[in-house]
């Protein structure tokens, strides 16, 4: 998703590059001239017809398999624009931010001040389906989250409205839908299981914004299963996401649009990259992708149901790396050995774990064959599987390990019991 202001920033980086370039070029010429001045060699004089060229009448034909897979798709491709409002007044004392002392009254200025629609951002979208007067299109969550509105604009540049058949904040799936009048080509989903470390990966988007819409970048797939951990907008993790790896660049304004195989097959949903680590040091060429299978499970249920129905344990979780040792030992009675898991602070009437038989201060370690670390790795875990699973759980109580089975129920019908 490229945000309007970064735009405006990486433009004036480029200009502030091309100066520093050019003076540095200036130097070498200054040094390089002094030297030519001491030379016996000097430069003729005369005419310089001489010194006039043309070009060839030679015709090269490119016709690579990238350049057929880009041509086959690019229509497929659209930029997706995220219009929120913005309050905005046309009256001078909203202008020069001061108060109006001309003794107006409070009415006037209420009907200076208005809310209009602005692009907030943009990123990448996919038309993947087209049935009757209706196309639909996925893109990232985070593209359209706050949005008031959604444009598309096609390859060709033609602008259309967008609504918002379902999104899935957990995957970064969203699904939108628009008249398919203009509908010209929809893309195809491939297995995304079939991939190989080493084979071609052509990402399609706008990164930057619709200004470089249509961009084709190539690279490898870099890793078929690499696990990054997932953030809300407050920058704390929610979970962890299996995606493709590729050195393809991505770049802000890509999100939410098609990784290619060579075939032309859309192996992936392009949403994140790694620009540095930990220790602020910059990375290139770590993009990353929603595999293909998983888009297609998400998506269909989306448009479907308008979200998707997830499994839930039905109690009220705390970190236990955020608790006191002297409490672990003291309250929670845990083995010394135990330092990660997931304290129950509360099981609700109903719910799959009370009916399990786990209770407040019982440590869950360990979830459907998986370990369970933190609340992240516990939301991992549950959601890898379905409603009405049986499920193995390991946890503490009172310092004893114990095992249980559950079976999963919805998210919504716990929430509908916690309420009664």
């Amino acid at each position: 998703m490229a945000n309007k202001s970064l735009i405006k920033v990486a433009v004036t980086a480029l200009v502030a590059g091309l100066i520093g370039g050019g003076v540095a070029y200036g130097g070498i010429n200054y040094f390089q001239d002094n030297n030519i001045a001491t030379s016996s060699t000097s430069v003729p004089t005369g005419s310089n017809k001489s010194g006039s060229t043309s070009t060839t009448n030679v015709k090269v034909n490119v016709s690579s398999q990238a350049t057929k897979v880009f041509e086959n798709n690019k229509a497929a491709v659209v930029s997706v624009i995220n219009l929120q409002k913005k309050s905005s007044s046309s009256s001078w004392s909203g202008i020069l931010g001061g108060d109006d002392s001309s003794g107006s009254d409070s009415s006037s200025s209420s009907d200076s001040s208005s809310s209009k629609l602005e692009e907030y951002s943009e990123g990448s979208g996919l038309i993947y389906k087209k049935s009757g007067d209706a196309a639909y299109i996925v893109t990232n969550n985070h593209v359209v989250s706050g949005s008031n509105a959604i444009r598309v604009i096609m390859s060709d540049g033609t602008k259309l409205s967008a609504k918002i058949v379902g999104t899935d904040s957990v995957t970064d799936l969203a699904v939108l839908k628009i008249n398919s009048s203009k509908v010209t080509k929809t893309a195809s989903f491939g297995n995304s299981d079939s991939i190989k470390v080493g084979e071609t990966a052509l990402a399609i988007g706008s990164p930057m914004g619709s200004n470089y819409a249509t961009t084709l970048t190539q690279g490898i797939i870099s890793a078929k299963k690499r696990t990054v951990a997932t953030t809300n907008t407050s920058g704390q993790t929610t979970g962890y996401a299996t995606v493709i790896q590729t050195d393809a660049a991505i770049n802000s304004g890509n999100s939410g649009g098609p990784l290619f195989n060579i075939a032309g097959q859309v192996i992936g949903i392009n949403s994140m990259k790694l620009a540095s680590d930990n220790s602020g040091t910059s990375v290139e060429g770590m993009g990353f992708a929603i595999p293909s299978n998983e888009v297609v499970k998400i998506i269909n249920e989306l448009v479907q149901k308008g979200e998707v129905v997830r499994p839930a344990l039905g109690v009220a979780t705390y970190d236990l790396a955020n608790i006191s040792a002297s409490d672990q030992k003291s309250v929670l009675k845990l083995p010394t050995s135990v330092t990660k898991g997931v304290v129950i602070m509360k099981t609700y009437s109903g719910s799959p774990a009370k009916a399990a038989g786990l209770t407040k201060y019982d440590v869950i370690t360990e979830l459907g064959g998986k370990k369970v670390t933190s609340l992240a790795t516990l939301r991992s875990a549950l959601y890898a599987h379905s409603v009405n699973d049986t499920v193995t759980v390991k946890y503490y109580h009172d310092g004893k390990l114990k095992t249980a089975n559950m079976k999963l129920t919805e998210t919504t019908k716990t929430l509908t019991k916690q309420s009664n």
